[in-house]
């Protein structure tokens, strides 16, 4: 079964200074395609300003491999008695935790992960009958989460947006062209969003961000038996295709998270999609919002099914995440870095109060 991956750790090794790459001084056409590696380097510092009785952080670690993405290494340093990578025996995600039983009176703690990742495209022309998934990889992404449940409204809905859909494949597009043809981005949702599709199906409020929009596909698909899952991550360089809403602005890459979506179809395997970076585009793009008929976004909304720049980091895969030694609630995913402390799970999208700071470079070779 290919959910569980496996994550490399040792010591820092030195690294050379490199800065992000220049952004293009116009749109290039919109076509990742597999090409040579880059590596970049991650990291994470956080800074406990109100520690209370046992405290304790949680940090996402790359975890994800595969022909688009290889973690390389993690280090870490800080002042917790606690400090090592754990992970979530459902999904497999990889996990940095930190504790302080008795934490002084400013406690810290800093990780740094290097990786390496090529853009990606799938061969959507020529099927290989071999290429299929486990049966029990199937049932695992044909299942229900918490935040996205396959039967009802839900049901109903990937249903008529499917019907006459004879192939997979058909059946796929067809749920990615619906969310970029029916739903928003809301520039006011915190964060990523939470994922809810349920509640948005039923109040019909399909505005949301990446955890939203990309959630609602892979919601749809497993409910018309398409295996399909959410990949949680962030961005962490710019695109080098000049669009400045579908890369990281600067080196700090504390609110650059962004989740996608796979979908698998038997002769294909795992295909990469992200209906959600098509409304990115529509809204952001431009000084203005713009409609899915200007012309910088039928390139992008092309090639989103398929395809992707990876100008990013994935994290993990993981839904309804019980973090190991937290007194507070499981998580619908695992993006963001947590803190739990004597008064509780602090708030992971203040990152000036509950303060951490992620910083990327790219290591030149």
């Amino acid at each position: 079964m290919d959910r569980r991956h496996f994550l490399i750790t040792g010591a820092a090794l030195p690294l050379a200074t490199a800065l992000p790459r220049a952004a293009r001084a116009q749109h290039l056409p919109f076509d990742p395609q597999p090409g040579g590696w880059r590596t970049f380097e991650i990291t994470t510092r956080v800074e406990v300003l109100a520690p209370a009785g046992a405290t304790r952080v949680w940090l996402p670690v790359p975890v994800v491999a595969d022909g688009s993405q290889q973690p390389l290494d993690s280090s870490w340093t800080g002042d917790a008695a606690t400090m090592r990578i754990v992970h979530d025996g459902k999904h497999g995600a990889a996990i940095f935790y930190a504790e302080w039983p008795t934490p002084p009176a400013a406690p810290t703690v800093t990780l740094s992960s290097r990786f390496m990742t090529r853009d990606r495209a799938a061969n959507l022309v020529r099927p290989d009958p071999s290429i299929r998934l486990d049966p029990a990889d199937a049932k695992f992404y044909t299942a229900p989460t918490e935040l996205q449940p396959t039967d009802g409204i839900v049901r109903r809905t990937a249903l008529e947006i499917t019907r006459g859909a004879r192939t997979e494949l058909a059946r796929s597009r067809a749920i990615y062209e619906w969310i970029v043809d029916n739903t928003e981005r809301d520039p006011k949702t915190r964060g990523c969003g939470v994922g809810d599709i349920k509640a948005m199906l039923e109040t019909g409020n399909l505005s949301g961000k990446c955890a939203d929009l990309n959630a609602l596909y892979v919601g749809l698909a497993r409910a018309v038996g398409l295996p399909a899952r959410d990949i949680y991550g962030i961005r962490v360089a710019r695109s080098n295709f000049g669009y400045r809403s579908l890369g990281a602005g600067s080196a700090n890459v504390t609110r650059a998270q962004h989740c996608r979506a796979e979908v698998f179809l038997t002769g294909y395997g795992w295909v990469p999609v992200d209906p959600a970076d098509v409304r990115k585009v529509v809204l952001e793009e431009k000084a203005q919002p713009t409609t899915l008929a200007d012309p910088v976004v039928p390139p992008v909304r092309r090639k989103l099914f398929g395809a992707w720049e990876m100008n990013w980091l994935a994290f993990n895969t993981a839904h309804d995440v019980a973090l190991p030694g937290a007194k507070g609630p499981t998580l619908g995913f695992f993006m963001y870095p947590q803190l739990e402390t004597a008064r509780g799970r602090a708030d992971p999208l203040d990152p000036d109060n509950f303060k951490y700071t992620i910083t990327a470079r790219e290591i030149k070779a």
